[in-house]
């Protein structure tokens, strides 16, 4: 069955928690607020499989199997542009998009064959899915699938670097395996966050100063532009503390 679908560029899904890859978020340490997205795949459920293949594996306090995916993300609240949306509703860093928006609206951590759904908009969003449009997906098959095989790829190179953050978060950061047993007990599924500063200690990245330099007055404007709401409070308080670790590690004190 042939899926038709065109971007109307209404930037509509140009908002909230947007995943990166690796080389995306670094290259936009300067621009986006940048956490780790842990999103846990229970076993027996959608893509298990998949996230087995690029990320860890690990028992829940429920005693259940969990597979988790774990990349880089813009963090942002839902109600929130992409800080790279420009006023006409174009994105304002044509030339160096992330893959993760020229893929779109396919999504890497599901299999290929279940990608159908996603070419169904959201309400309010204006995507083009007519017969006029393009067909984008054939037989559960991607059909232009240059930038679909791209970020996989992207996503298969850092899985190695993923793991090694696992290992380290669940030695130092134990409460990480509470927050993951709770988000997949949820019927549709959670995720969590963690720091980039806590990636960049783990990974001893030579570049960790200047990258903390670039987030710092990332995360303290988002601190700002979240305080005093309510509903954002826990984005206040991790744009709070995580500026406050972009701090430290800005003049070396992380290690």
């Amino acid at each position: 069955m042939d899926r038709h679908f065109h971007c109307t560029a209404c930037g509509k899904c140009c908002h909230g928690v947007l995943p990166l890859t690796l080389d995306d978020a670094l290259a936009h340490a300067g621009r986006f607020p940048l956490a780790m997205l842990w999103m846990p795949v229970p076993k027996g459920r959608r893509a298990f499989e998949l996230a087995e293949r690029w990320g860890v594996t690990v028992r829940l306090k429920d005693r259940r199997t969990a597979a988790v995916h774990i990349t880089p993300a813009a963090y942002l609240p839902p109600a929130f542009a992409c800080p790279a949306l420009a006023a006409d509703g174009l994105c304002g860093v044509q030339d160096g998009k992330p893959l993760r928006c020229r893929t779109m609206p396919f999504y890497p951590f599901r299999e290929e064959r279940d990608q159908a759904d996603l070419l169904v908009p959201r309400a309010g969003w204006l995507c083009d899915v007519s017969a006029a449009a393009p067909v984008v997906y054939r037989d559960r098959t991607v059909v232009d699938r240059g930038d679909f095989d791209a970020e996989r790829a992207a996503i298969g190179r850092q899985a190695p670097a993923m793991r090694a953050y696992a290992a380290y978060v669940f030695k130092y950061m134990p409460w990480i395996l509470d927050a993951l047993t709770s988000a997949a007990a949820k019927p549709a599924g959670a995720n969590v966050f963690t720091s980039l500063s806590s990636f960049l200690t783990a990974s001893r990245r030579p570049d960790a100063t200047e990258l903390a330099r670039l987030q710092h007055p990332v995360m303290t404007d988002h601190a700002a532009r979240t305080a005093g709401d309510p509903a954002l409070a826990e984005h206040h308080r991790h744009y709070t503390g995580w500026a406050r670790e972009m701090g430290h590690l800005a003049v070396g004190a992380g290690g």
